[in-house]
């Protein structure tokens, strides 16, 4: 009876290891699509594009809404950037340089540099606007920490995630490639230091 349960406890661990290593691309998958959080578009006062996105993914979604009808313009955070810029600068730049049109765009640059604050200045900004419907557009792996933000910090607001693809993050094969691993990891981070409060 005693020579059982002594094997038991190395056969049961074993077991559970190889069904890990085994079934690893489901439970991976699964923790990067746990950060995606993409929500159907609805008829808003606005769109809102959250800094951070360099490659410009995340405004020409917002533009691609507004050309589809579902906001008739974009508020685009800015941070402050490079060379002395603010990104919200840099990505309607980039934007009238694709041919959307400068009008389509309001710059709302700011010196935060977290998304909680990101979020206390838009938020802030939009109450002043009246707009009391709006869209987020973020990267894809951002929707769901963002959107958890904009609940605590939009009270009476009503919003909508939209997920715009990144360049390295694929939630289904994030693990594939280290740009992805990067991604995946710090959002990861970000998420469970701000659950406590840090």
């Amino acid at each position: 009876m005693g020579a059982a349960r002594t094997r038991l406890k190395f056969i049961l661990p074993a077991v559970f290891a190889l069904l890990a290593v085994a079934s690893y691309p489901l439970w991976l998958r699964w923790l990067g699509e746990s950060l995606v959080l993409s929500e159907p578009p609805f008829r808003a006062g606005i769109a809102v594009v959250l800094a951070g996105d360099g490659s410009g993914n995340r405004l020409i979604r917002a533009a691609e809404l507004v050309r589809e009808g579902y906001a008739p313009r974009v508020l685009v955070s800015g941070p402050p950037g490079f060379y002395g810029r603010h990104e919200s600068d840099l990505a309607v730049t980039f934007a009238v340089e694709r041919r959307y049109p400068e009008s389509w765009f309001i710059r709302l640059p700011h010196q935060a540099h977290s998304t909680r604050d990101e979020v206390a200045v838009i938020v802030s900004e939009l109450r002043r606007r009246g707009i009391r419907r709006f869209l987020v557009v973020t990267s894809d792996y951002h929707t769901r920490r963002a959107a958890r933000i904009f609940r605590e910090r939009a009270a009476g607001l009503d919003f909508r995630m939209i997920a715009a693809p990144d360049r390295f993050f694929r939630a289904g094969s994030w693990w594939r490639d280290r740009q992805g691993r990067k991604v995946f990891l710090f959002e990861w981070l970000k998420t469970i230091t701000e659950r406590f409060g840090l």
